[in-house]
This record gives C-alpha cells, structure tokens and sequence, in this order.
C-alpha cells in the first residue's frame, strides 16, 4: 500500500504486520538496478532511503533496521527497509520467510503509518 510520496519515490507499507516494514520505490520506469538512475536520482535515492531509515530508528526505537534492495521477484527497484528488534519473531535471521506473514488490521496499519508521520516529515506527502 503506498503510504507517502517523496521527491524520488514513492513509500509503500509491506503488508505484513510481523515488523514495521516500509518499501522504497523510485518513480523511473523500467529502472531494476540502482545503477541505472541517473547520478542525480541516485544521490537522491540514498539520501531518501538514509532519510526513512533514521524516521524508522527513532519512530520505533529500533534496535536495527535492515535496508535490502533484492529485486528476485519483482523486477521493478525497490528498497526494503525493515525495523527489527531483539525479540522479532525472525531475530537475527532475515526477516523473508521465517514466520507466516501476518495481516494488518486497518487500525494497525494506520497506527504504524502514524508513529512515523512525526519523524518522517521533510519533502514528505502522505496518501494515508
């Protein structure tokens, strides 16, 4: 579910309620490697994805927040950018299939994308 807009890309909430989990998607068709962006949506690609990683950490005190950009099954660029605390049920391993996913309730869903609002606000609209 696209949440909010940035300049560059678009931020998604991943449907999985297991872990405060938000996806990065820069607005460039048929982009699927970093590299092919421009210098300049580069640039602004790591200052987006730096920017919601230190919104994450303090928005829910994480104890790390892994950002991954995969890609093996959809093709599309996207960065993955997940809290994970000490006590997650994946802990330490990857977060990709360790437990079933669990569905936001809508109440949920919109609690976790407030939690971020107040920390998460420079060049930020949000959809939600």
């Amino acid at each position: 579910m696209v949440v909010a807009t940035l300049r560059l890309c678009q931020v998604l909430l991943m449907g999985d309620a297991n872990y405060p989990w938000f996806i990065l998607v820069p607005d460039r068709d048929n982009v699927t490697e970093i590299y092919q962006l421009s210098s300049e949506d580069q640039r602004q690609l790591i200052h987006e994805s730096s920017y919601l990683a230190k919104s994450l950490a303090q928005a829910f005190a994480a104890d790390k927040i892994n950002v991954a950009a995969l890609g093996n099954v959809v093709p599309q660029l996207h960065i993955h950018h997940i809290v994970r605390y000490r006590d997650d049920p994946a802990w330490p391993a990857p977060v990709w299939g360790a437990v079933p996913t669990k569905t936001y309730r809508n109440d949920k869903m919109t609690e976790v994308v407030n939690r971020l609002k107040p920390v998460f606000v420079d060049e930020v609209t949000y959809l939600i």
